[in-house]
């Protein structure tokens, strides 16, 4: 896969889709890389360009020293687009993805056509910022491989993951692929999220997505309550599905996906 020379660091990524149609970006989450995206190529990039990338240190990407910030992160996401020449995109985000969506669209509001923030919250409550601590503790003692368990069953409800043992092996795979500075950065720009008080000023049409089953990482009703926030938004939860309700749903994901970019947007 090529490699965009962005600031200080190489981001890997990849491009689907015909030349000329409109964009979407793809940005993902903790411990996520760009192929957790692959079961929505078939159905979206017959109508559109699709971007996937790993972020700041996962995936193919580089890594670079902890701590990251949020700052940090949303530039990586312009300085992609501007490297690749693209001036205006959909945005997707997926966990901290949707929390770089989210302040990507209040501070570059002008480059986005619409805003789709997936299983995110907008401020680390409490029980929120006390699943992190010990796997902190854990990766830095046993690097991701001691995380790569405890993340993949917080991801997915126990009848997911029993009735799909390939996907699961596949997910874990992608998440022993992070690197520990990456894990450890990306962590300490997650808890730095303070985005609610600033919901209302968002102005691109938005769509947020959660999993009907997830009850720790981002609760539909967390979402439906920035949803509520936000000035003509909707929230959509996926039945079935926990926190990374794409890869456990996909076909719900999907329609309600396709659906939203197919209304008009004024």
């Amino acid at each position: 896969m090529p490699i965009a020379r962005v600031g200080d660091i190489g981001l890997n990524y990849r491009i689907d889709g015909p030349d000329g149609a409109p964009w979407i970006t793809f940005t993902t989450g903790m411990t996520n890389d760009l192929t957790m995206w692959d079961p929505h190529v078939e159905a979206l990039s017959a109508s559109h360009r699709l971007l996937r990338f790993d972020s700041r240190g996962h995936g193919g990407s580089d890594a670079t020293p902890p701590p990251y910030t949020l700052d940090m992160l949303i530039g990586d996401v312009v300085g992609l687009w501007d490297a690749l020449g693209i001036e205006r995109s959909t945005l997707v985000g997926i966990g901290l993805g949707g929390v770089v969506s989210i302040g990507l669209a209040l501070e570059h509001g002008e480059r986005l056509d619409a805003l789709v923030p997936v299983a995110c919250r907008s401020e680390p409550v409490p029980q929120y910022r006390a699943i992190w601590p010990p796997m902190i503790e854990r990766a830095k003692a046993g690097g991701i491989e001691a995380i790569a368990d405890t993340t993949a069953e917080r991801w997915f409800p126990e009848a997911f993951r029993a009735a799909n043992p390939d996907v699961m092996e596949k997910i874990r795979a992608m998440i022993v692929k992070t690197s520990l500075d990456g894990y450890l950065g990306c962590i300490a720009a997650l808890l730095t999220m303070d985005y609610t008080a600033a919901l209302p000023d968002i102005g691109v049409p938005t769509l947020l997505v959660s999993g009907a089953e997830d009850h720790a990482g981002a609760p539909p009703g967390t979402m439906q309550g920035m949803a509520d926030a936000i000035p003509g938004a909707r929230h959509v939860s996926l039945p079935g599905a926990g926190h990374i309700c794409t890869v456990a749903n996909p076909g719900a994901f999907d329609a309600a996906l396709t659906r939203f970019l197919g209304e008009p947007k004024g």
